[in-house]
Parts: C-alpha cells; sequence; structure tokens
C-alpha cells in the first residue's frame, strides 16, 4: 500500500460522536459534525451523522460539495468570500456571516437561484476573529430580516480559536441574551443557538445554566478526541481514529550532532542536536509538504531529530527498522489538517464492515 497514507477508523469516529451526542443531550444541545479537518470527507460525514450528528459543517465550499449526497443540512462556517457566493448558496443550506455587503450579495445570489439562503450571524465574544461587536447586533439582525432571499436561522459565537479565550458562563451569557432581545424585539423564534465549537464541550457539561445555546460545532473532540483547550483526552473518546504512515528510505549509524559552521535550515533556524556518540538513525519519506512537524507523535521510544520539506529525521532507539519497512505516528490537529490536504498523503478509510470500508481520497 503506497505511503505516506493517513488510515482512518470510521468506527471509533462514529462511536466518538455518539459519546459526545449522548452527553449534551441531556442539556439541550446538538451536535454539528464539522469536515474541515479530513477535506470534507464523505466517509467521515457519514460517520458523524451514523453517530447521531444533526448536521454538517465545514469551512470550504469544495468540501461542502463533496457532502452533497448526504442528506444533511450543510453550513459554510467560515464568512463567504464575495467571490464565491454564488456557489456559497447552492453548496451551503446555511453560513456564517459577520459583513452587511455580503449578506446583500448572499440575497442576490439566493434571489437569482430561487433559493432561500440561512445565515447565522456571529458575535464577537472575545477571541478577537469573526464576530459583529455586540453593541451592533440588533442592527444586523435587522438587516438580515430585511432580505427577502434570506432566513435567519441563529446568533452564533466561536471562541479559542484565535487567542485561546475559554467559552464561560459570562461570554456564553452574553450570547443568550441578545438571542432572547432579538426575538422579543422583532417577534421571530431562533430556533438554534451556535455557541461554538469542541472547546466549549467543557463549559456545556459543567454549566448550571447553558443558556439559549442548543448546538455545538464540533471537530477535533469528535476526530480526535481531545479538548482543545489544553490537549488532553476526554474520557470515553478514541484518540487513535487517525495513524499516519511513512516509509524508511534510509537506516544508518551516525553521530549524535551535526559538524561545520552552522547557519539557518531550509525552514529557519534548526533544532539544536544535543548527545553524545552515534544514534541509529533513520531517515522517512515525509515533510512538512505533507504533515504538520509539531503534532506529528512518534511510536515510543523514537524520537523526532529534524524535518525538511520531503525528509522526517528520528533516533529510532532500540527499534529495529530497516529500509521499506513503514512507521506509524500519531497526529494531532495541526499535523491531521496538514496530512489530509497534502497531494501526497493518501487517505484510507475503514470500517469493521465490510460496506464501506475503504474510500482512498481522489
Amino acid at each position: 500500500m503506497t505511503a505516506p497514507r493517513i488510515g482512518v477508523d470510521l468506527d471509533k469516529i462514529e462511536q466518538n460522536t455518539r459519546v459526545l451526542v449522548d452527553r449534551l443531550a441531556p442539556v439541550g444541545i446538538r451536535v454539528t459534525g464539522v469536515t474541515k479537518a479530513v477535506l470534507g470527507s464523505p466517509g467521515v460525514a457519514a460517520a458523524m451523522l451514523r453517530g447521531g450528528a444533526g448536521g454538517l459543517g465545514d469551512s470550504r465550499v469544495p468540501n461542502l460539495d463533496r457532502l452533497a449526497g448526504l442528506g444533511a443540512v450543510r453550513t459554510l462556517i467560515r464568512s463567504p468570500m464575495l467571490s464565491q457566493v454564488g456557489r456559497v448558496v447552492v453548496v451551503a443550506d446555511v453560513s456564517l456571516n459577520t459583513e452587511a455587503v455580503v449578506l446583500a450579495a448572499l440575497d442576490r445570489a439566493a434571489s437569482l437561484r430561487g433559493r432561500t439562503h440561512g445565515v447565522i450571524l456571529m458575535i464577537e465574544l472575545g477571541d478577537l476573529r469573526e464576530g459583529i461587536a455586540v453593541d451592533d447586533a440588533p442592527a444586523a439582525v435587522r438587516a438580515v430580516l430585511g432580505h427577502p432571499s434570506l432566513r435567519l436561522v441563529e446568533l452564533g459565537g466561536n471562541l479559542a480559536c484565535q487567542n485561546g479565550i475559554v467559552p464561560d458562563d459570562r461570554n456564553m451569557g452574553v450570547l443568550s441574551r441578545l438571542v432572547d432581545a432579538a426575538e422579543a424585539r422583532h417577534g421571530i423564534p431562533l430556533g438554534t443557538v451556535s455557541g461554538g465549537n469542541s472547546a466549549n464541550i467543557g463549559w456545556a457539561l459543567t454549566s448550571d445554566d447553558v443558556g439559549r445555546v442548543d448546538d455545538l460545532r464540533l471537530g477535533e473532540a469528535v476526530l480526535l478526541g481531545v479538548d482543545p483547550l489544553h490537549r488532553t483526552p476526554i474520557p470515553g473518546l478514541h484518540t487513535d481514529a487517525f495513524t499516519l504512515t511513512a516509509e524508511v528510505i534510509e537506516v544508518a549509524v551516525k553521530p549524535a550532532r551535526p559538524w561545520g559552521d552552522r547557519a539557518q535550515a531550509a525552514f529557519g533556524e534548526a533544532p539544536v542536536r544535543t548527545g553524545r556518540g552515534t544514534v541509529r538513525q533513520a531517515v522517512l519519506a515525509l515533510g512538512h509538504q505533507d504533515v504538520a512537524l509539531d503534532g506529528l507523535r512518534p511510536p515510543a521510544g523514537v524520537t523526532v531529530l529534524g524535518m525538511s520539506s520531503d525528509h522526517l529525521v528520528v533516533d529510532l532507539g532500540d527499534h529495529a527498522v530497516s529500509v521499506g519497512d513503514e512507521m506509524d505516528f500519531g497526529v494531532a490537529y495541526g499535523a491531521l489538517l496538514r496530512a489530509t490536504t497534502s497531494p501526497f498523503v493518501t487517505t484510507v478509510e475503514h470500517r469493521a464492515s465490510p460496506v464501506g470500508s475503504t474510500a482512498p481520497r481522489p
């Protein structure tokens, strides 16, 4: 089988989704499964839906297009680019929005196609990424309601992604109060309040009152089984649904330290190699074009020494490895995102059941 490749255990993703859906249901929160870290994989999306996700979200229009045949509500979870509004109203049922000019363009595009497009107005809650200022939210609500081909679905927020701001009762309470005010002022029901992402899980499961929040957009927690706030495993979830496999192309005993005058390496300052004597070093056919180094988790006893565009260098320790052998690595979120996006990494999806057991990425 070709390498590098990333193996995806769809059963574990389905099980992770089911556990989170079941834990959040008692507090009235549904799950939207987010597929952006897996290039909008229909196989992964289907696993999320089997696990109980109520809809699907992705940040890229081509990824949402790949999910067309699954019969689920598709949400574009990044503000639409003006250059793509015509495509957005075709492939997305709903999109996250902050800009009046984009809303107007979406309205025109939807009208031309005889469609009604759903809008989530994103509110700035402190993380300083996308979001309308709290004081400007009433005007934004009026703007959406004034567009005949748009439908105000909900208000939403996003925290932790840009500056690590933690969701809590205070910032989530702001969102709930805005929803209450909008409904009272305009006499309309907002059926869904999208409170945030995987970073909201801890808050949602420990808060005495989640307010109006009744939907979370979950990607990392479902895929990797971790809490993004501290990258700690969530009890009861699988953390090994993905395995990145690379092939060994050189094995040699080499000095522990490089020699000669030092300058910058291919990607800036090179890591300083320490130690004495020699190391059993292997080179694998895997590089920055394939995966993010800081999210790569080597096997126990193997130490990563460095990476260039196309080469990963490791200290094998006591591992018996030969040229042509393969080595498996775990991946964190950044590494997963890079690997599934790289055209040089093949994705192989599998289930315990034979139906749909493999789905190589085109």
